[in-house]
This record gives structure tokens, sequence and C-alpha cells, in this order.
């Protein structure tokens, strides 16, 4: 990444086990393909992030963070101005972090730990009150509640089509029957390829693909009433159903909380 944007060694090339960087971005702004040798969690204060990898893609709205473990090669795409606060950590620094990648809720301390540890110089000394709140921080990385915010991409060539399509047009309502017939193969073969392929039913996938598509759009402002339609709910109050049962709360309060 070139311009204003920090240079990425100064965090990876510390002695400690953790650095943590402060970034804005503009709404629409991608960072392209690229990698690092350490682990990340990425976190915004402001504005949603969408991380895309080959294993499938994320969306981390407010109060979630993502967990990419060393050397994934990853994508962030900009929902909104985005203020990003995030940790680069030695994967070896706690045998307690995450070794998958993952979607995780923000506490609060987690959230004033990571907006604080931006202020901190990359090299800092471990005995003072910057090491003691470096080392808080990895301590509360051991507690973190995975939430399911994944979109797992498959590998086989006739899943991808059928998912490119739904994840380009979530309102498509064409069944699994529909698409086994254009895929040339039974309901039963493309129920299985779907389970061994991505882990979830063909139902469980496209909703999935309907709640992080909604979640984009709420970020940009749109109306909840124009996401539900969008999104291929034949109505408001039952897309509010589907969205209070993953999170707990209404699309309209989502972001202000």
């Amino acid at each position: 990444m070139a311009g204003d944007f920090p240079d990425y060694l100064d965090y990876h090339q510390t002695g400690r086990p953790a650095a943590a960087m402060e970034i804005d971005y503009p709404d629409g702004f991608s960072t392209g393909p690229h990698s690092h040798p350490r682990a990340q969690l990425l976190f915004a204060i402001q504005g949603v992030m969408q991380v895309r990898s080959e294993a499938g893609a994320w969306v981390v709205p407010p109060n979630r963070a993502v967990w990419l473990t060393a050397g994934v090669e990853h994508e962030v795409s900009m929902c909104g101005a985005v203020k990003m606060r995030t940790l680069f950590v030695d994967p070896e620094a706690n045998p307690n972090l995450p070794r998958t990648n993952c979607v995780i809720a923000v506490s609060p301390l987690l959230r004033e730990l990571l907006v604080a540890a931006v202020m901190i110089p990359v090299n800092y000394d471990p005995s003072s009150r910057d090491g003691r709140l470096m080392d808080l921080l990895l301590d509360e990385l051991r507690a973190m509640d995975v939430l399911a915010l994944h979109l797992p991409a498959p590998a086989d060539p006739r899943l991808r089509r059928v998912c490119d399509a739904l994840s380009a047009r979530p309102d498509d309502a064409s069944t699994a029957e529909h698409w086994a017939g254009r895929l040339g193969v039974t309901p039963k073969t493309l129920h299985r390829l779907f389970r061994q392929h991505t882990g979830m039913s063909f139902g469980q996938w496209r909703q999935q693909a309907r709640l992080l598509s909604a979640l984009e759009r709420l970020a940009r402002g749109e109306r909840v009433i124009d996401v539900a339609a969008e999104s291929g709910y034949a109505s408001q109050s039952a897309f509010t159903a589907m969205f209070r049962r993953q999170f707990g709360l209404p699309p309209s309060v989502f972001y202000r909380r």
C-alpha cells in the first residue's frame, strides 16, 4: 500500500509481542490483496469492513472485530468512512490466541484497550505501564466470543457458480431444486456438496449471504424496508425477525449500539 499510509514493516519487525496501529480510510477504499507475517485483529470504531480471502468473506460491523491468522492473504473493503484500529500479534505471544480466522465480539474493555494501544510506541518498555496495558490486551483476546459472520467460499466450481450468483443477487428466490437442475445434478447431490464444501446447507448459506449483504447496506445508511426487499425478504417484519434472532437487536438500532 502506498501514499500516506503507515509502513506495516514497523509493526511486524518489533521484538514486542504486539503492536497497534490506527488508520482511516474513505468509503469504497480497498486495500488490495495482501498478507502479514503476524496475526491481525481488525477493528473499526466507525464504519464497516468487508474482509475477503480464498476461504470466504467476513463482514465486520462496529463492536465486532475479525481475527486473521498469520500469512492469510486477504483484502479489506470499506463500507462508509472507516476508522480502523488494528493489532498485529506474534502468534506465539499467548497460547490461548485463536488458531483460526473468525469474527469476534468486542467488549467495552477490549474496545478501550485497542483505542489506547494505538498511542503506545511500537518498541514499548515491557515493564512500563504501556507494557502492562498490552499484556492486558492480549489477555482479553483469550475470552473472545466467536460470531457467525463468515461466509465460506466453496472450492467446487459448480458451487462457486451458485454462490457467486446468490451473493450478487441476495433477493434471488431460486430453490435448491432449481439450482440442481441448472447444474445437472440432483437436489440431494447439491445439498451434499454444500455440506461438504461449506459446512452449511443451501438454505443456511443463502441466509448468511443475505445477512452479510444486509449489514453492508445498513452501514451505508439505506432504509431498513429497502434492505429487506433487496435481501429477498417478503416483508420488513420478516427481515427484522431474522436479524433479531442473529444479533439480539433490530436492524434499526444495530449500528447505533
